[in-house]
C-alpha cells in the first residue's frame, strides 16, 4: 500500500486496524524484550496505537514513524498533551515527555535521526508491506534499531480469500527476513476475530540479535 493509500485510509477513516484497548500479545509478551523503564521504543507504521499509551505507562519511551499526520494529531489529542513540532531532514518530529513521532515517510529517516534504539514493537507494518517490499522493509527497520531486539506480530490465513493489507506471512517467510541478524523464535500464536471477515491466527515472535 503507498503512503498516498495509507493517508487516504485514515481520511476515509477506514481504520479497522485500530485497536481501542493495548495489543494483548503486546501486554503479555514485551518483558521477553528486557528493556528497562526509560528504554527506547521504536514503533513503525504506529498510527495512534493505544499501545503506545500502555508503552509510555510503562515508563518506556516511545519512537513512532507515521506518515498519516491525522493520525498522528489524534494521538496527541487522546494522550491529552500538546507536542512541539520541527522539520528534522525530510520529516516532521512531533516530540512530548516522553514520546517521539516521526510524520513521513518511514523510508526516509535514518539511523542518526532516530537517534538509539533498544527494542522494536511491529504489530502493524511488517504485515503492511507487499511481499516484493518486506525484505526492504526488514533491512531498513534492522538498520534504523541498530539491530536492536523486536516484538514482531504476523498474521496467517488464506490470502486467496483477500489479498491484503495485512498480508498472510508464512512462518518461513520471518525466517528468511530476519534470520541472518536474529535467533527467532515463536512464542505465541492465537486464532484472532479475524481480519477484514477472514479466519486468521496472530503469530508472536521474538527476535534476539545473535
Amino acid at each position: 500500500m503507498s503512503g498516498i493509500d495509507w493517508i487516504r485510509r485514515w481520511e476515509d477513516r477506514n481504520i479497522g486496524f485500530h485497536e481501542g484497548v493495548p495489543n494483548v500479545h503486546l501486554v503479555a509478551h514485551f518483558d521477553r524484550l528486557g528493556v528497562q523503564p526509560g528504554g527506547r521504543v521504536l514503533v513503525p507504521f504506529c498510527g495512534k496505537s493505544v499501545d503506545m499509551h500502555w508503552l509510555l505507562g510503562g515508563g518506556y519511551h516511545v519512537i513512532g514513524a507515521e506518515i498519516s499526520e491525522m493520525a498522528i494529531s489524534e494521538l496527541f489529542d487522546e494522550l491529552g498533551v500538546a507536542p512541539h513540532k520541527s522539520n528534522v531532514g525530510p520529516v516532521q518530529l512531533w516530540a512530548a515527555d516522553g514520546i517521539e513521532i516521526f510524520v513521513g515517510d518511514l523510508f526516509e529517516l535514518t539511523a542518526e535521526l532516530v537517534g538509539p534504539v533498544d527494542a522494536v514493537y511491529d504489530r502493524a507494518a511488517f504485515v503492511a508491506q507487499p511481499e516484493d517490499e518486506r525484505g526492504g522493509y526488514a533491512e531498513h527497520v534492522i538498520a534504523l534499531a541498530g539491530g536492536a531486539p523486536q516484538l514482531l506480530i504476523t498474521y496467517s490465513y488464506d490470502q486467496s480469500l483477500m489479498s491484503g493489507p495485512p498480508f498472510s506471512i508464512p512462518d518461513e517467510e520471518v525466517h528468511s527476513r530476519y534470520g541472518g541478524r536474529y535467533a527467532i523464535t515463536k512464542i505465541d500464536e492465537a486464532a484472532t476475530g479475524g481480519v477484514r471477515g477472514v479466519p486468521a491466527d496472530e503469530g508472536v515472535w521474538l527476535l534476539t540479535p545473535r
